[in-house]
């Protein structure tokens, strides 16, 4: 059962929806994200105030097939800066939230998000009668560094509710061949967010995951007509100090079958895996680095032994044995739903079917040998 809220704070929400301006609030936990002023409904839409700028990304996390409508916001005087191999450098001010959703069918079912049905007119809207909302998720960028909040639809999708202490709820998906699977999605607490988003072990200090250069180098369809992301940030005031764009990194598209196969696995499992396992993230002490430019050799899998053993290796002995998926732990990992085995261990109760496809693809390619 989702969250409800108060009649008297649905109304104020709903009347805040006619003339929404985007706040920032340097301080404190805002009950409703109304309150922010970034995302609301209004006349059955989900709808983006101005100034709030739509993005995607070249290859996104897989969140159990949700799709995500992403925005950044910064206050006017303010902007970006372009940072190589990084996410840009926002200022204080800045706010990015990602808005999950499925699309929905005449039984109730939920539908592939990730799978480009339309739910909408427009890519920067979402029509509340094709989608099911379930939560909203914002970055904030204070003077002390960024704080992660997460807020959860209510049932009339009027607005969304702080959830601190995160939420659970079990979906039903179908599948395109009819077949039903229960997704036991989780809306992490504000804790929980930091197993993603702390991306340097040392620090521990949050950081935003996708907005850097090579995943944000592609087009989008603005309501004024397709764009390069980057060039547009640039012409709004949201990004200075970037470089010709046809010289900026661009991440693979990793279902793209047009892209060489090693480069969408690389990109795949850059944004899927990189925050965690690289050499300054959470798991820096398993020497597996999957950022995406590291180096081709055991950092990156190749031959490399577990440096712990435990279910996880499920008795493989190597994290990649080329040539030979099924003998490696990143199958077994990918393709396991088992809390203590799977991975990614956070953001997906499904296993990414195609992404393990991918994976499995690439190390299938590889030449050489462990023995």
């Amino acid at each position: 059962m989702r969250a409800f809220l108060p009649a008297f704070a649905l109304i104020l929400a709903a009347c805040g929806n006619e003339a929404a301006t985007p706040t920032f609030h340097a301080e404190g936990r805002p009950a409703l994200l109304s309150e922010w002023g970034l995302v609301t409904t209004s006349g059955g839409q989900l709808v983006l105030s101005d100034g709030v700028e739509p993005y995607d990304l070249n290859t996104p996390l897989f969140t159990d097939h949700a799709g995500k409508l992403r925005t950044i916001w910064m206050p006017e005087g303010v902007t970006a800066t372009y940072r190589e191999g990084q996410v840009l450098d926002f200022p204080v001010g800045t706010v990015i939230t990602k808005t999950f959703y499925y699309p929905v069918d005449d039984a109730g079912h939920v539908l592939r998000g990730d799978a480009g049905i339309q739910v909408s007119d427009t890519p920067e809207t979402l029509d509340l009668d094709r989608v099911r909302l379930v939560e909203t998720r914002l970055l904030i960028r204070r003077e002390d560094g960024w704080t992660a909040l997460p807020y959860v639809w209510n049932e009339d999708e009027s607005d969304a509710e702080l959830m601190r202490a995160g939420y659970s709820e079990t979906l039903t998906l179908a599948e395109a061949d009819g077949t039903l699977q229960d997704i036991h999605y989780l809306v992490p607490n504000v804790n929980q967010c930091a197993g993603c988003h702390a991306t340097n072990n040392t620090t521990r200090e949050l950081s935003p995951i996708g907005p850097a250069p090579r995943h944000l180098n592609r087009d989008f369809a603005y309501a004024e007509g397709v764009e390069n992301q980057l060039t547009h940030f640039i012409a709004t005031g949201y990004l200075a100090g970037a470089p010709d764009i046809d010289l900026a990194p661009r991440a693979a598209v990793w279902n793209d079958p047009d892209i060489p196969l090693a480069t969408r696995a690389r990109s795949y499992l850059d944004i899927n895996c990189a925050h965690c396992h690289n050499p300054v993230g959470a798991a820096d002490t398993s020497g597996l680095h999957l950022n995406f430019d590291a180096p081709v050799g055991p950092n990156l899998g190749i031959c490399k032994p577990p440096i712990a053993a435990g279910p996880g290796s499920g008795g493989h002995r190597f994290d990649i044995v080329p040539g030979d998926p099924d003998a490696s732990i990143f199958i077994y990992r990918m393709d396991s739903r088992q809390g203590d085995i799977m991975m990614p261990e956070l953001g997906r109760s499904l296993v990414h079917a195609e992404g393990v496809e991918l994976i499995r693809s690439w190390i299938a390619e590889m030449d050489g040998s462990c023995f």
